[in-house]
């Protein structure tokens, strides 16, 4: 029983801390993505799945949602997928003036196979500028794998806005329903004026940014949780007392008879107040030699003892240790020790597309497996091991998503450098070639991460 209670802790722990910093990752990217003007038709907590909780905003149209599988967490942004065609615009046109469509009879219209048929209007789903229309009665749902017969227009109201877009009404004269034809005059202006509401759209800078925007908001917050918890929680450090902190067994200093709390009034004939006076001491009187006279109290007594050296020894220390005392640092303190925490889990990181560091970098790694149980592990220590714990892996998570490797944000990224350098979108199938071996070369580290956590858990290591 106290097995699976222990494995339950650690699910319920773990999810709990990964969904909260995923919700964090995936809000950075929500917030710049709308800023910026783009469409975005979902913000799930969870991975997809059909079964979920959900409410659509009436003013910008996303659906937010819960899935069961807190294990990620996702937005879709509009234009993120597909790959340009110079049919997209006569396509949408094609579906604006007849309101809903199958994809034969695009094809048909378009003089094109059903195929390319679906690879189009699935691009325009994507963009936000139509969507797909199941039709119950021929077996057809929402969460298929495959896309409907049919597809329809999207509702606008009388300037083309859709619910995906900021500040549309359709209390407006001229709004038209989902699934009515709307004609457009200019296929290629309308089309132009919808790829400017997405990703696609946008300039080479808020592209960039909302890919930035995850992994920096979970910078940030790390850095404000670090900072909270050391000026709140404050930090155990050496108290510059003569009283002893504590004294080892088995040591010196408790074979002469030393113990936890007393204070130490004179060693090797020296007067002592602090603990730096009594280390002074200490340290003279070991390299004096000899046996060293104590002077002590106890309970407001006054006695005396003598650390005993063993003849021919020297020892370096007689096994006493400081008494502690909580320090709260101000902010300026608590924010300089915070970016060198930072520093160096940005430098870890880096390291580990070093192929002369990766190998020694995985194998100080963690999976879910091993956060999770150091999850279950700090939640149950108290509030402040749980804030420190989630701030180490939000600060972790932010540096792994920089790194330039895709499908991570900074692969991306880079992928978006390329393609300003090259003056030309890189094709899909050159991007998913890539992605396939950034995946490949992830699997192999969680696989080591999983490894070093069985290993760690069967106390095998």
């Amino acid at each position: 029983m106290t097995v699976l209670s222990g494995v339950l802790s650690a699910v319920f722990w773990g999810m709990l801390v990964l969904s909260a910093l995923v919700f964090v990752h995936e809000g950075g990217h929500f917030l710049v993505a709308r800023l910026f003007g783009m469409r975005v038709t979902e913000f799930f907590l969870g991975l997809p799945c059909r079964y979920h909780l959900s409410y659509k905003s009436k003013k910008i149209g996303t659906e937010f949602g819960v899935t069961p599988f807190l294990l990620g967490g996702y937005n879709r942004i509009c234009g993120m997928d597909g790959e340009y065609d110079e049919l997209l615009a006569p396509a949408l046109a094609v579906i604006q003036s007849a309101g809903r469509i199958t994809a034969q009879d695009l094809a048909s219209q378009l003089s094109i196979d059903k195929e390319h048929a679906f690879e189009l209007l699935a691009v325009l789903v994507d963009m936000g500028s139509i969507r797909p229309l199941y039709n119950e009665a021929a077996g057809e749902y929402a969460w298929q794998n495959e896309w409907p017969e049919t597809f329809e227009t999207m509702q606008r109201d009388g300037s083309l806005l859709t619910e995906y877009d900021a500040k549309h009404d359709f209390s407006s004269p001229g709004t038209t329903a989902a699934g009515a034809p709307r004609p457009v005059s200019d296929a290629r202006t309308f089309f132009e004026a919808e790829c400017a509401h997405t990703y696609r759209g946008k300039g080479f800078v808020p592209r960039v940014l909302t890919l930035l925007a995850g992994p920096l908001v979970n910078i940030t917050f790390a850095l404000v949780m670090l900072i909270g918890a050391l000026m709140i929680g404050g930090v155990e450090i050496n108290a510059n007392s003569n009283t002893l902190g504590g004294v080892s067994a088995g040591s010196l200093a408790e074979a002469a008879g030393l113990r936890e709390g007393d204070t130490i009034l004179q060693l090797g004939g020296k007067d002592v107040a602090t603990w730096v006076d009594l280390c002074d001491a200490i340290d003279l009187s070991l390299e004096q030699g000899g046996d060293i006279p104590v002077a002590y109290e106890r309970n407001g007594e006054t006695f005396e003892t003598t650390i005993d050296i063993p003849d021919g020894q020297k020892p370096e220390v007689i096994g006493i240790s400081a008494l502690m005392e909580t320090y709260h640092p101000s902010f300026s303190e608590a924010m300089q020790v915070s970016f060198s925490y930072v520093k160096l889990v940005g430098s870890t990181v880096a390291r580990i597309i070093m192929p002369q560091h990766t190998i020694e970098v995985v194998s100080q790694s963690s999976s879910i497996v091993g956060i999770s149980a150091m999850a279950s592990e700090a939640a149950a220590s108290g509030l402040e091991d749980l804030i420190l714990l989630a701030a180490a892996i939000s600060m972790s998570l932010g540096f792994m998503n920089l790194l330039p490797v895709p499908p991570l944000d900074g692969g991306k990224i880079l992928i978006e450098l390329i393609q300003l350098i090259a003056r030309r979108p890189l094709s899909a199938k050159a991007q998913s070639a890539v992605s396939y071996l950034g995946l490949a070369f992830f699997l192999f580290i969680f696989c080591f991460a999983l490894r070093n956590d069985i290993v760690m858990l069967l106390g095998l290591g």
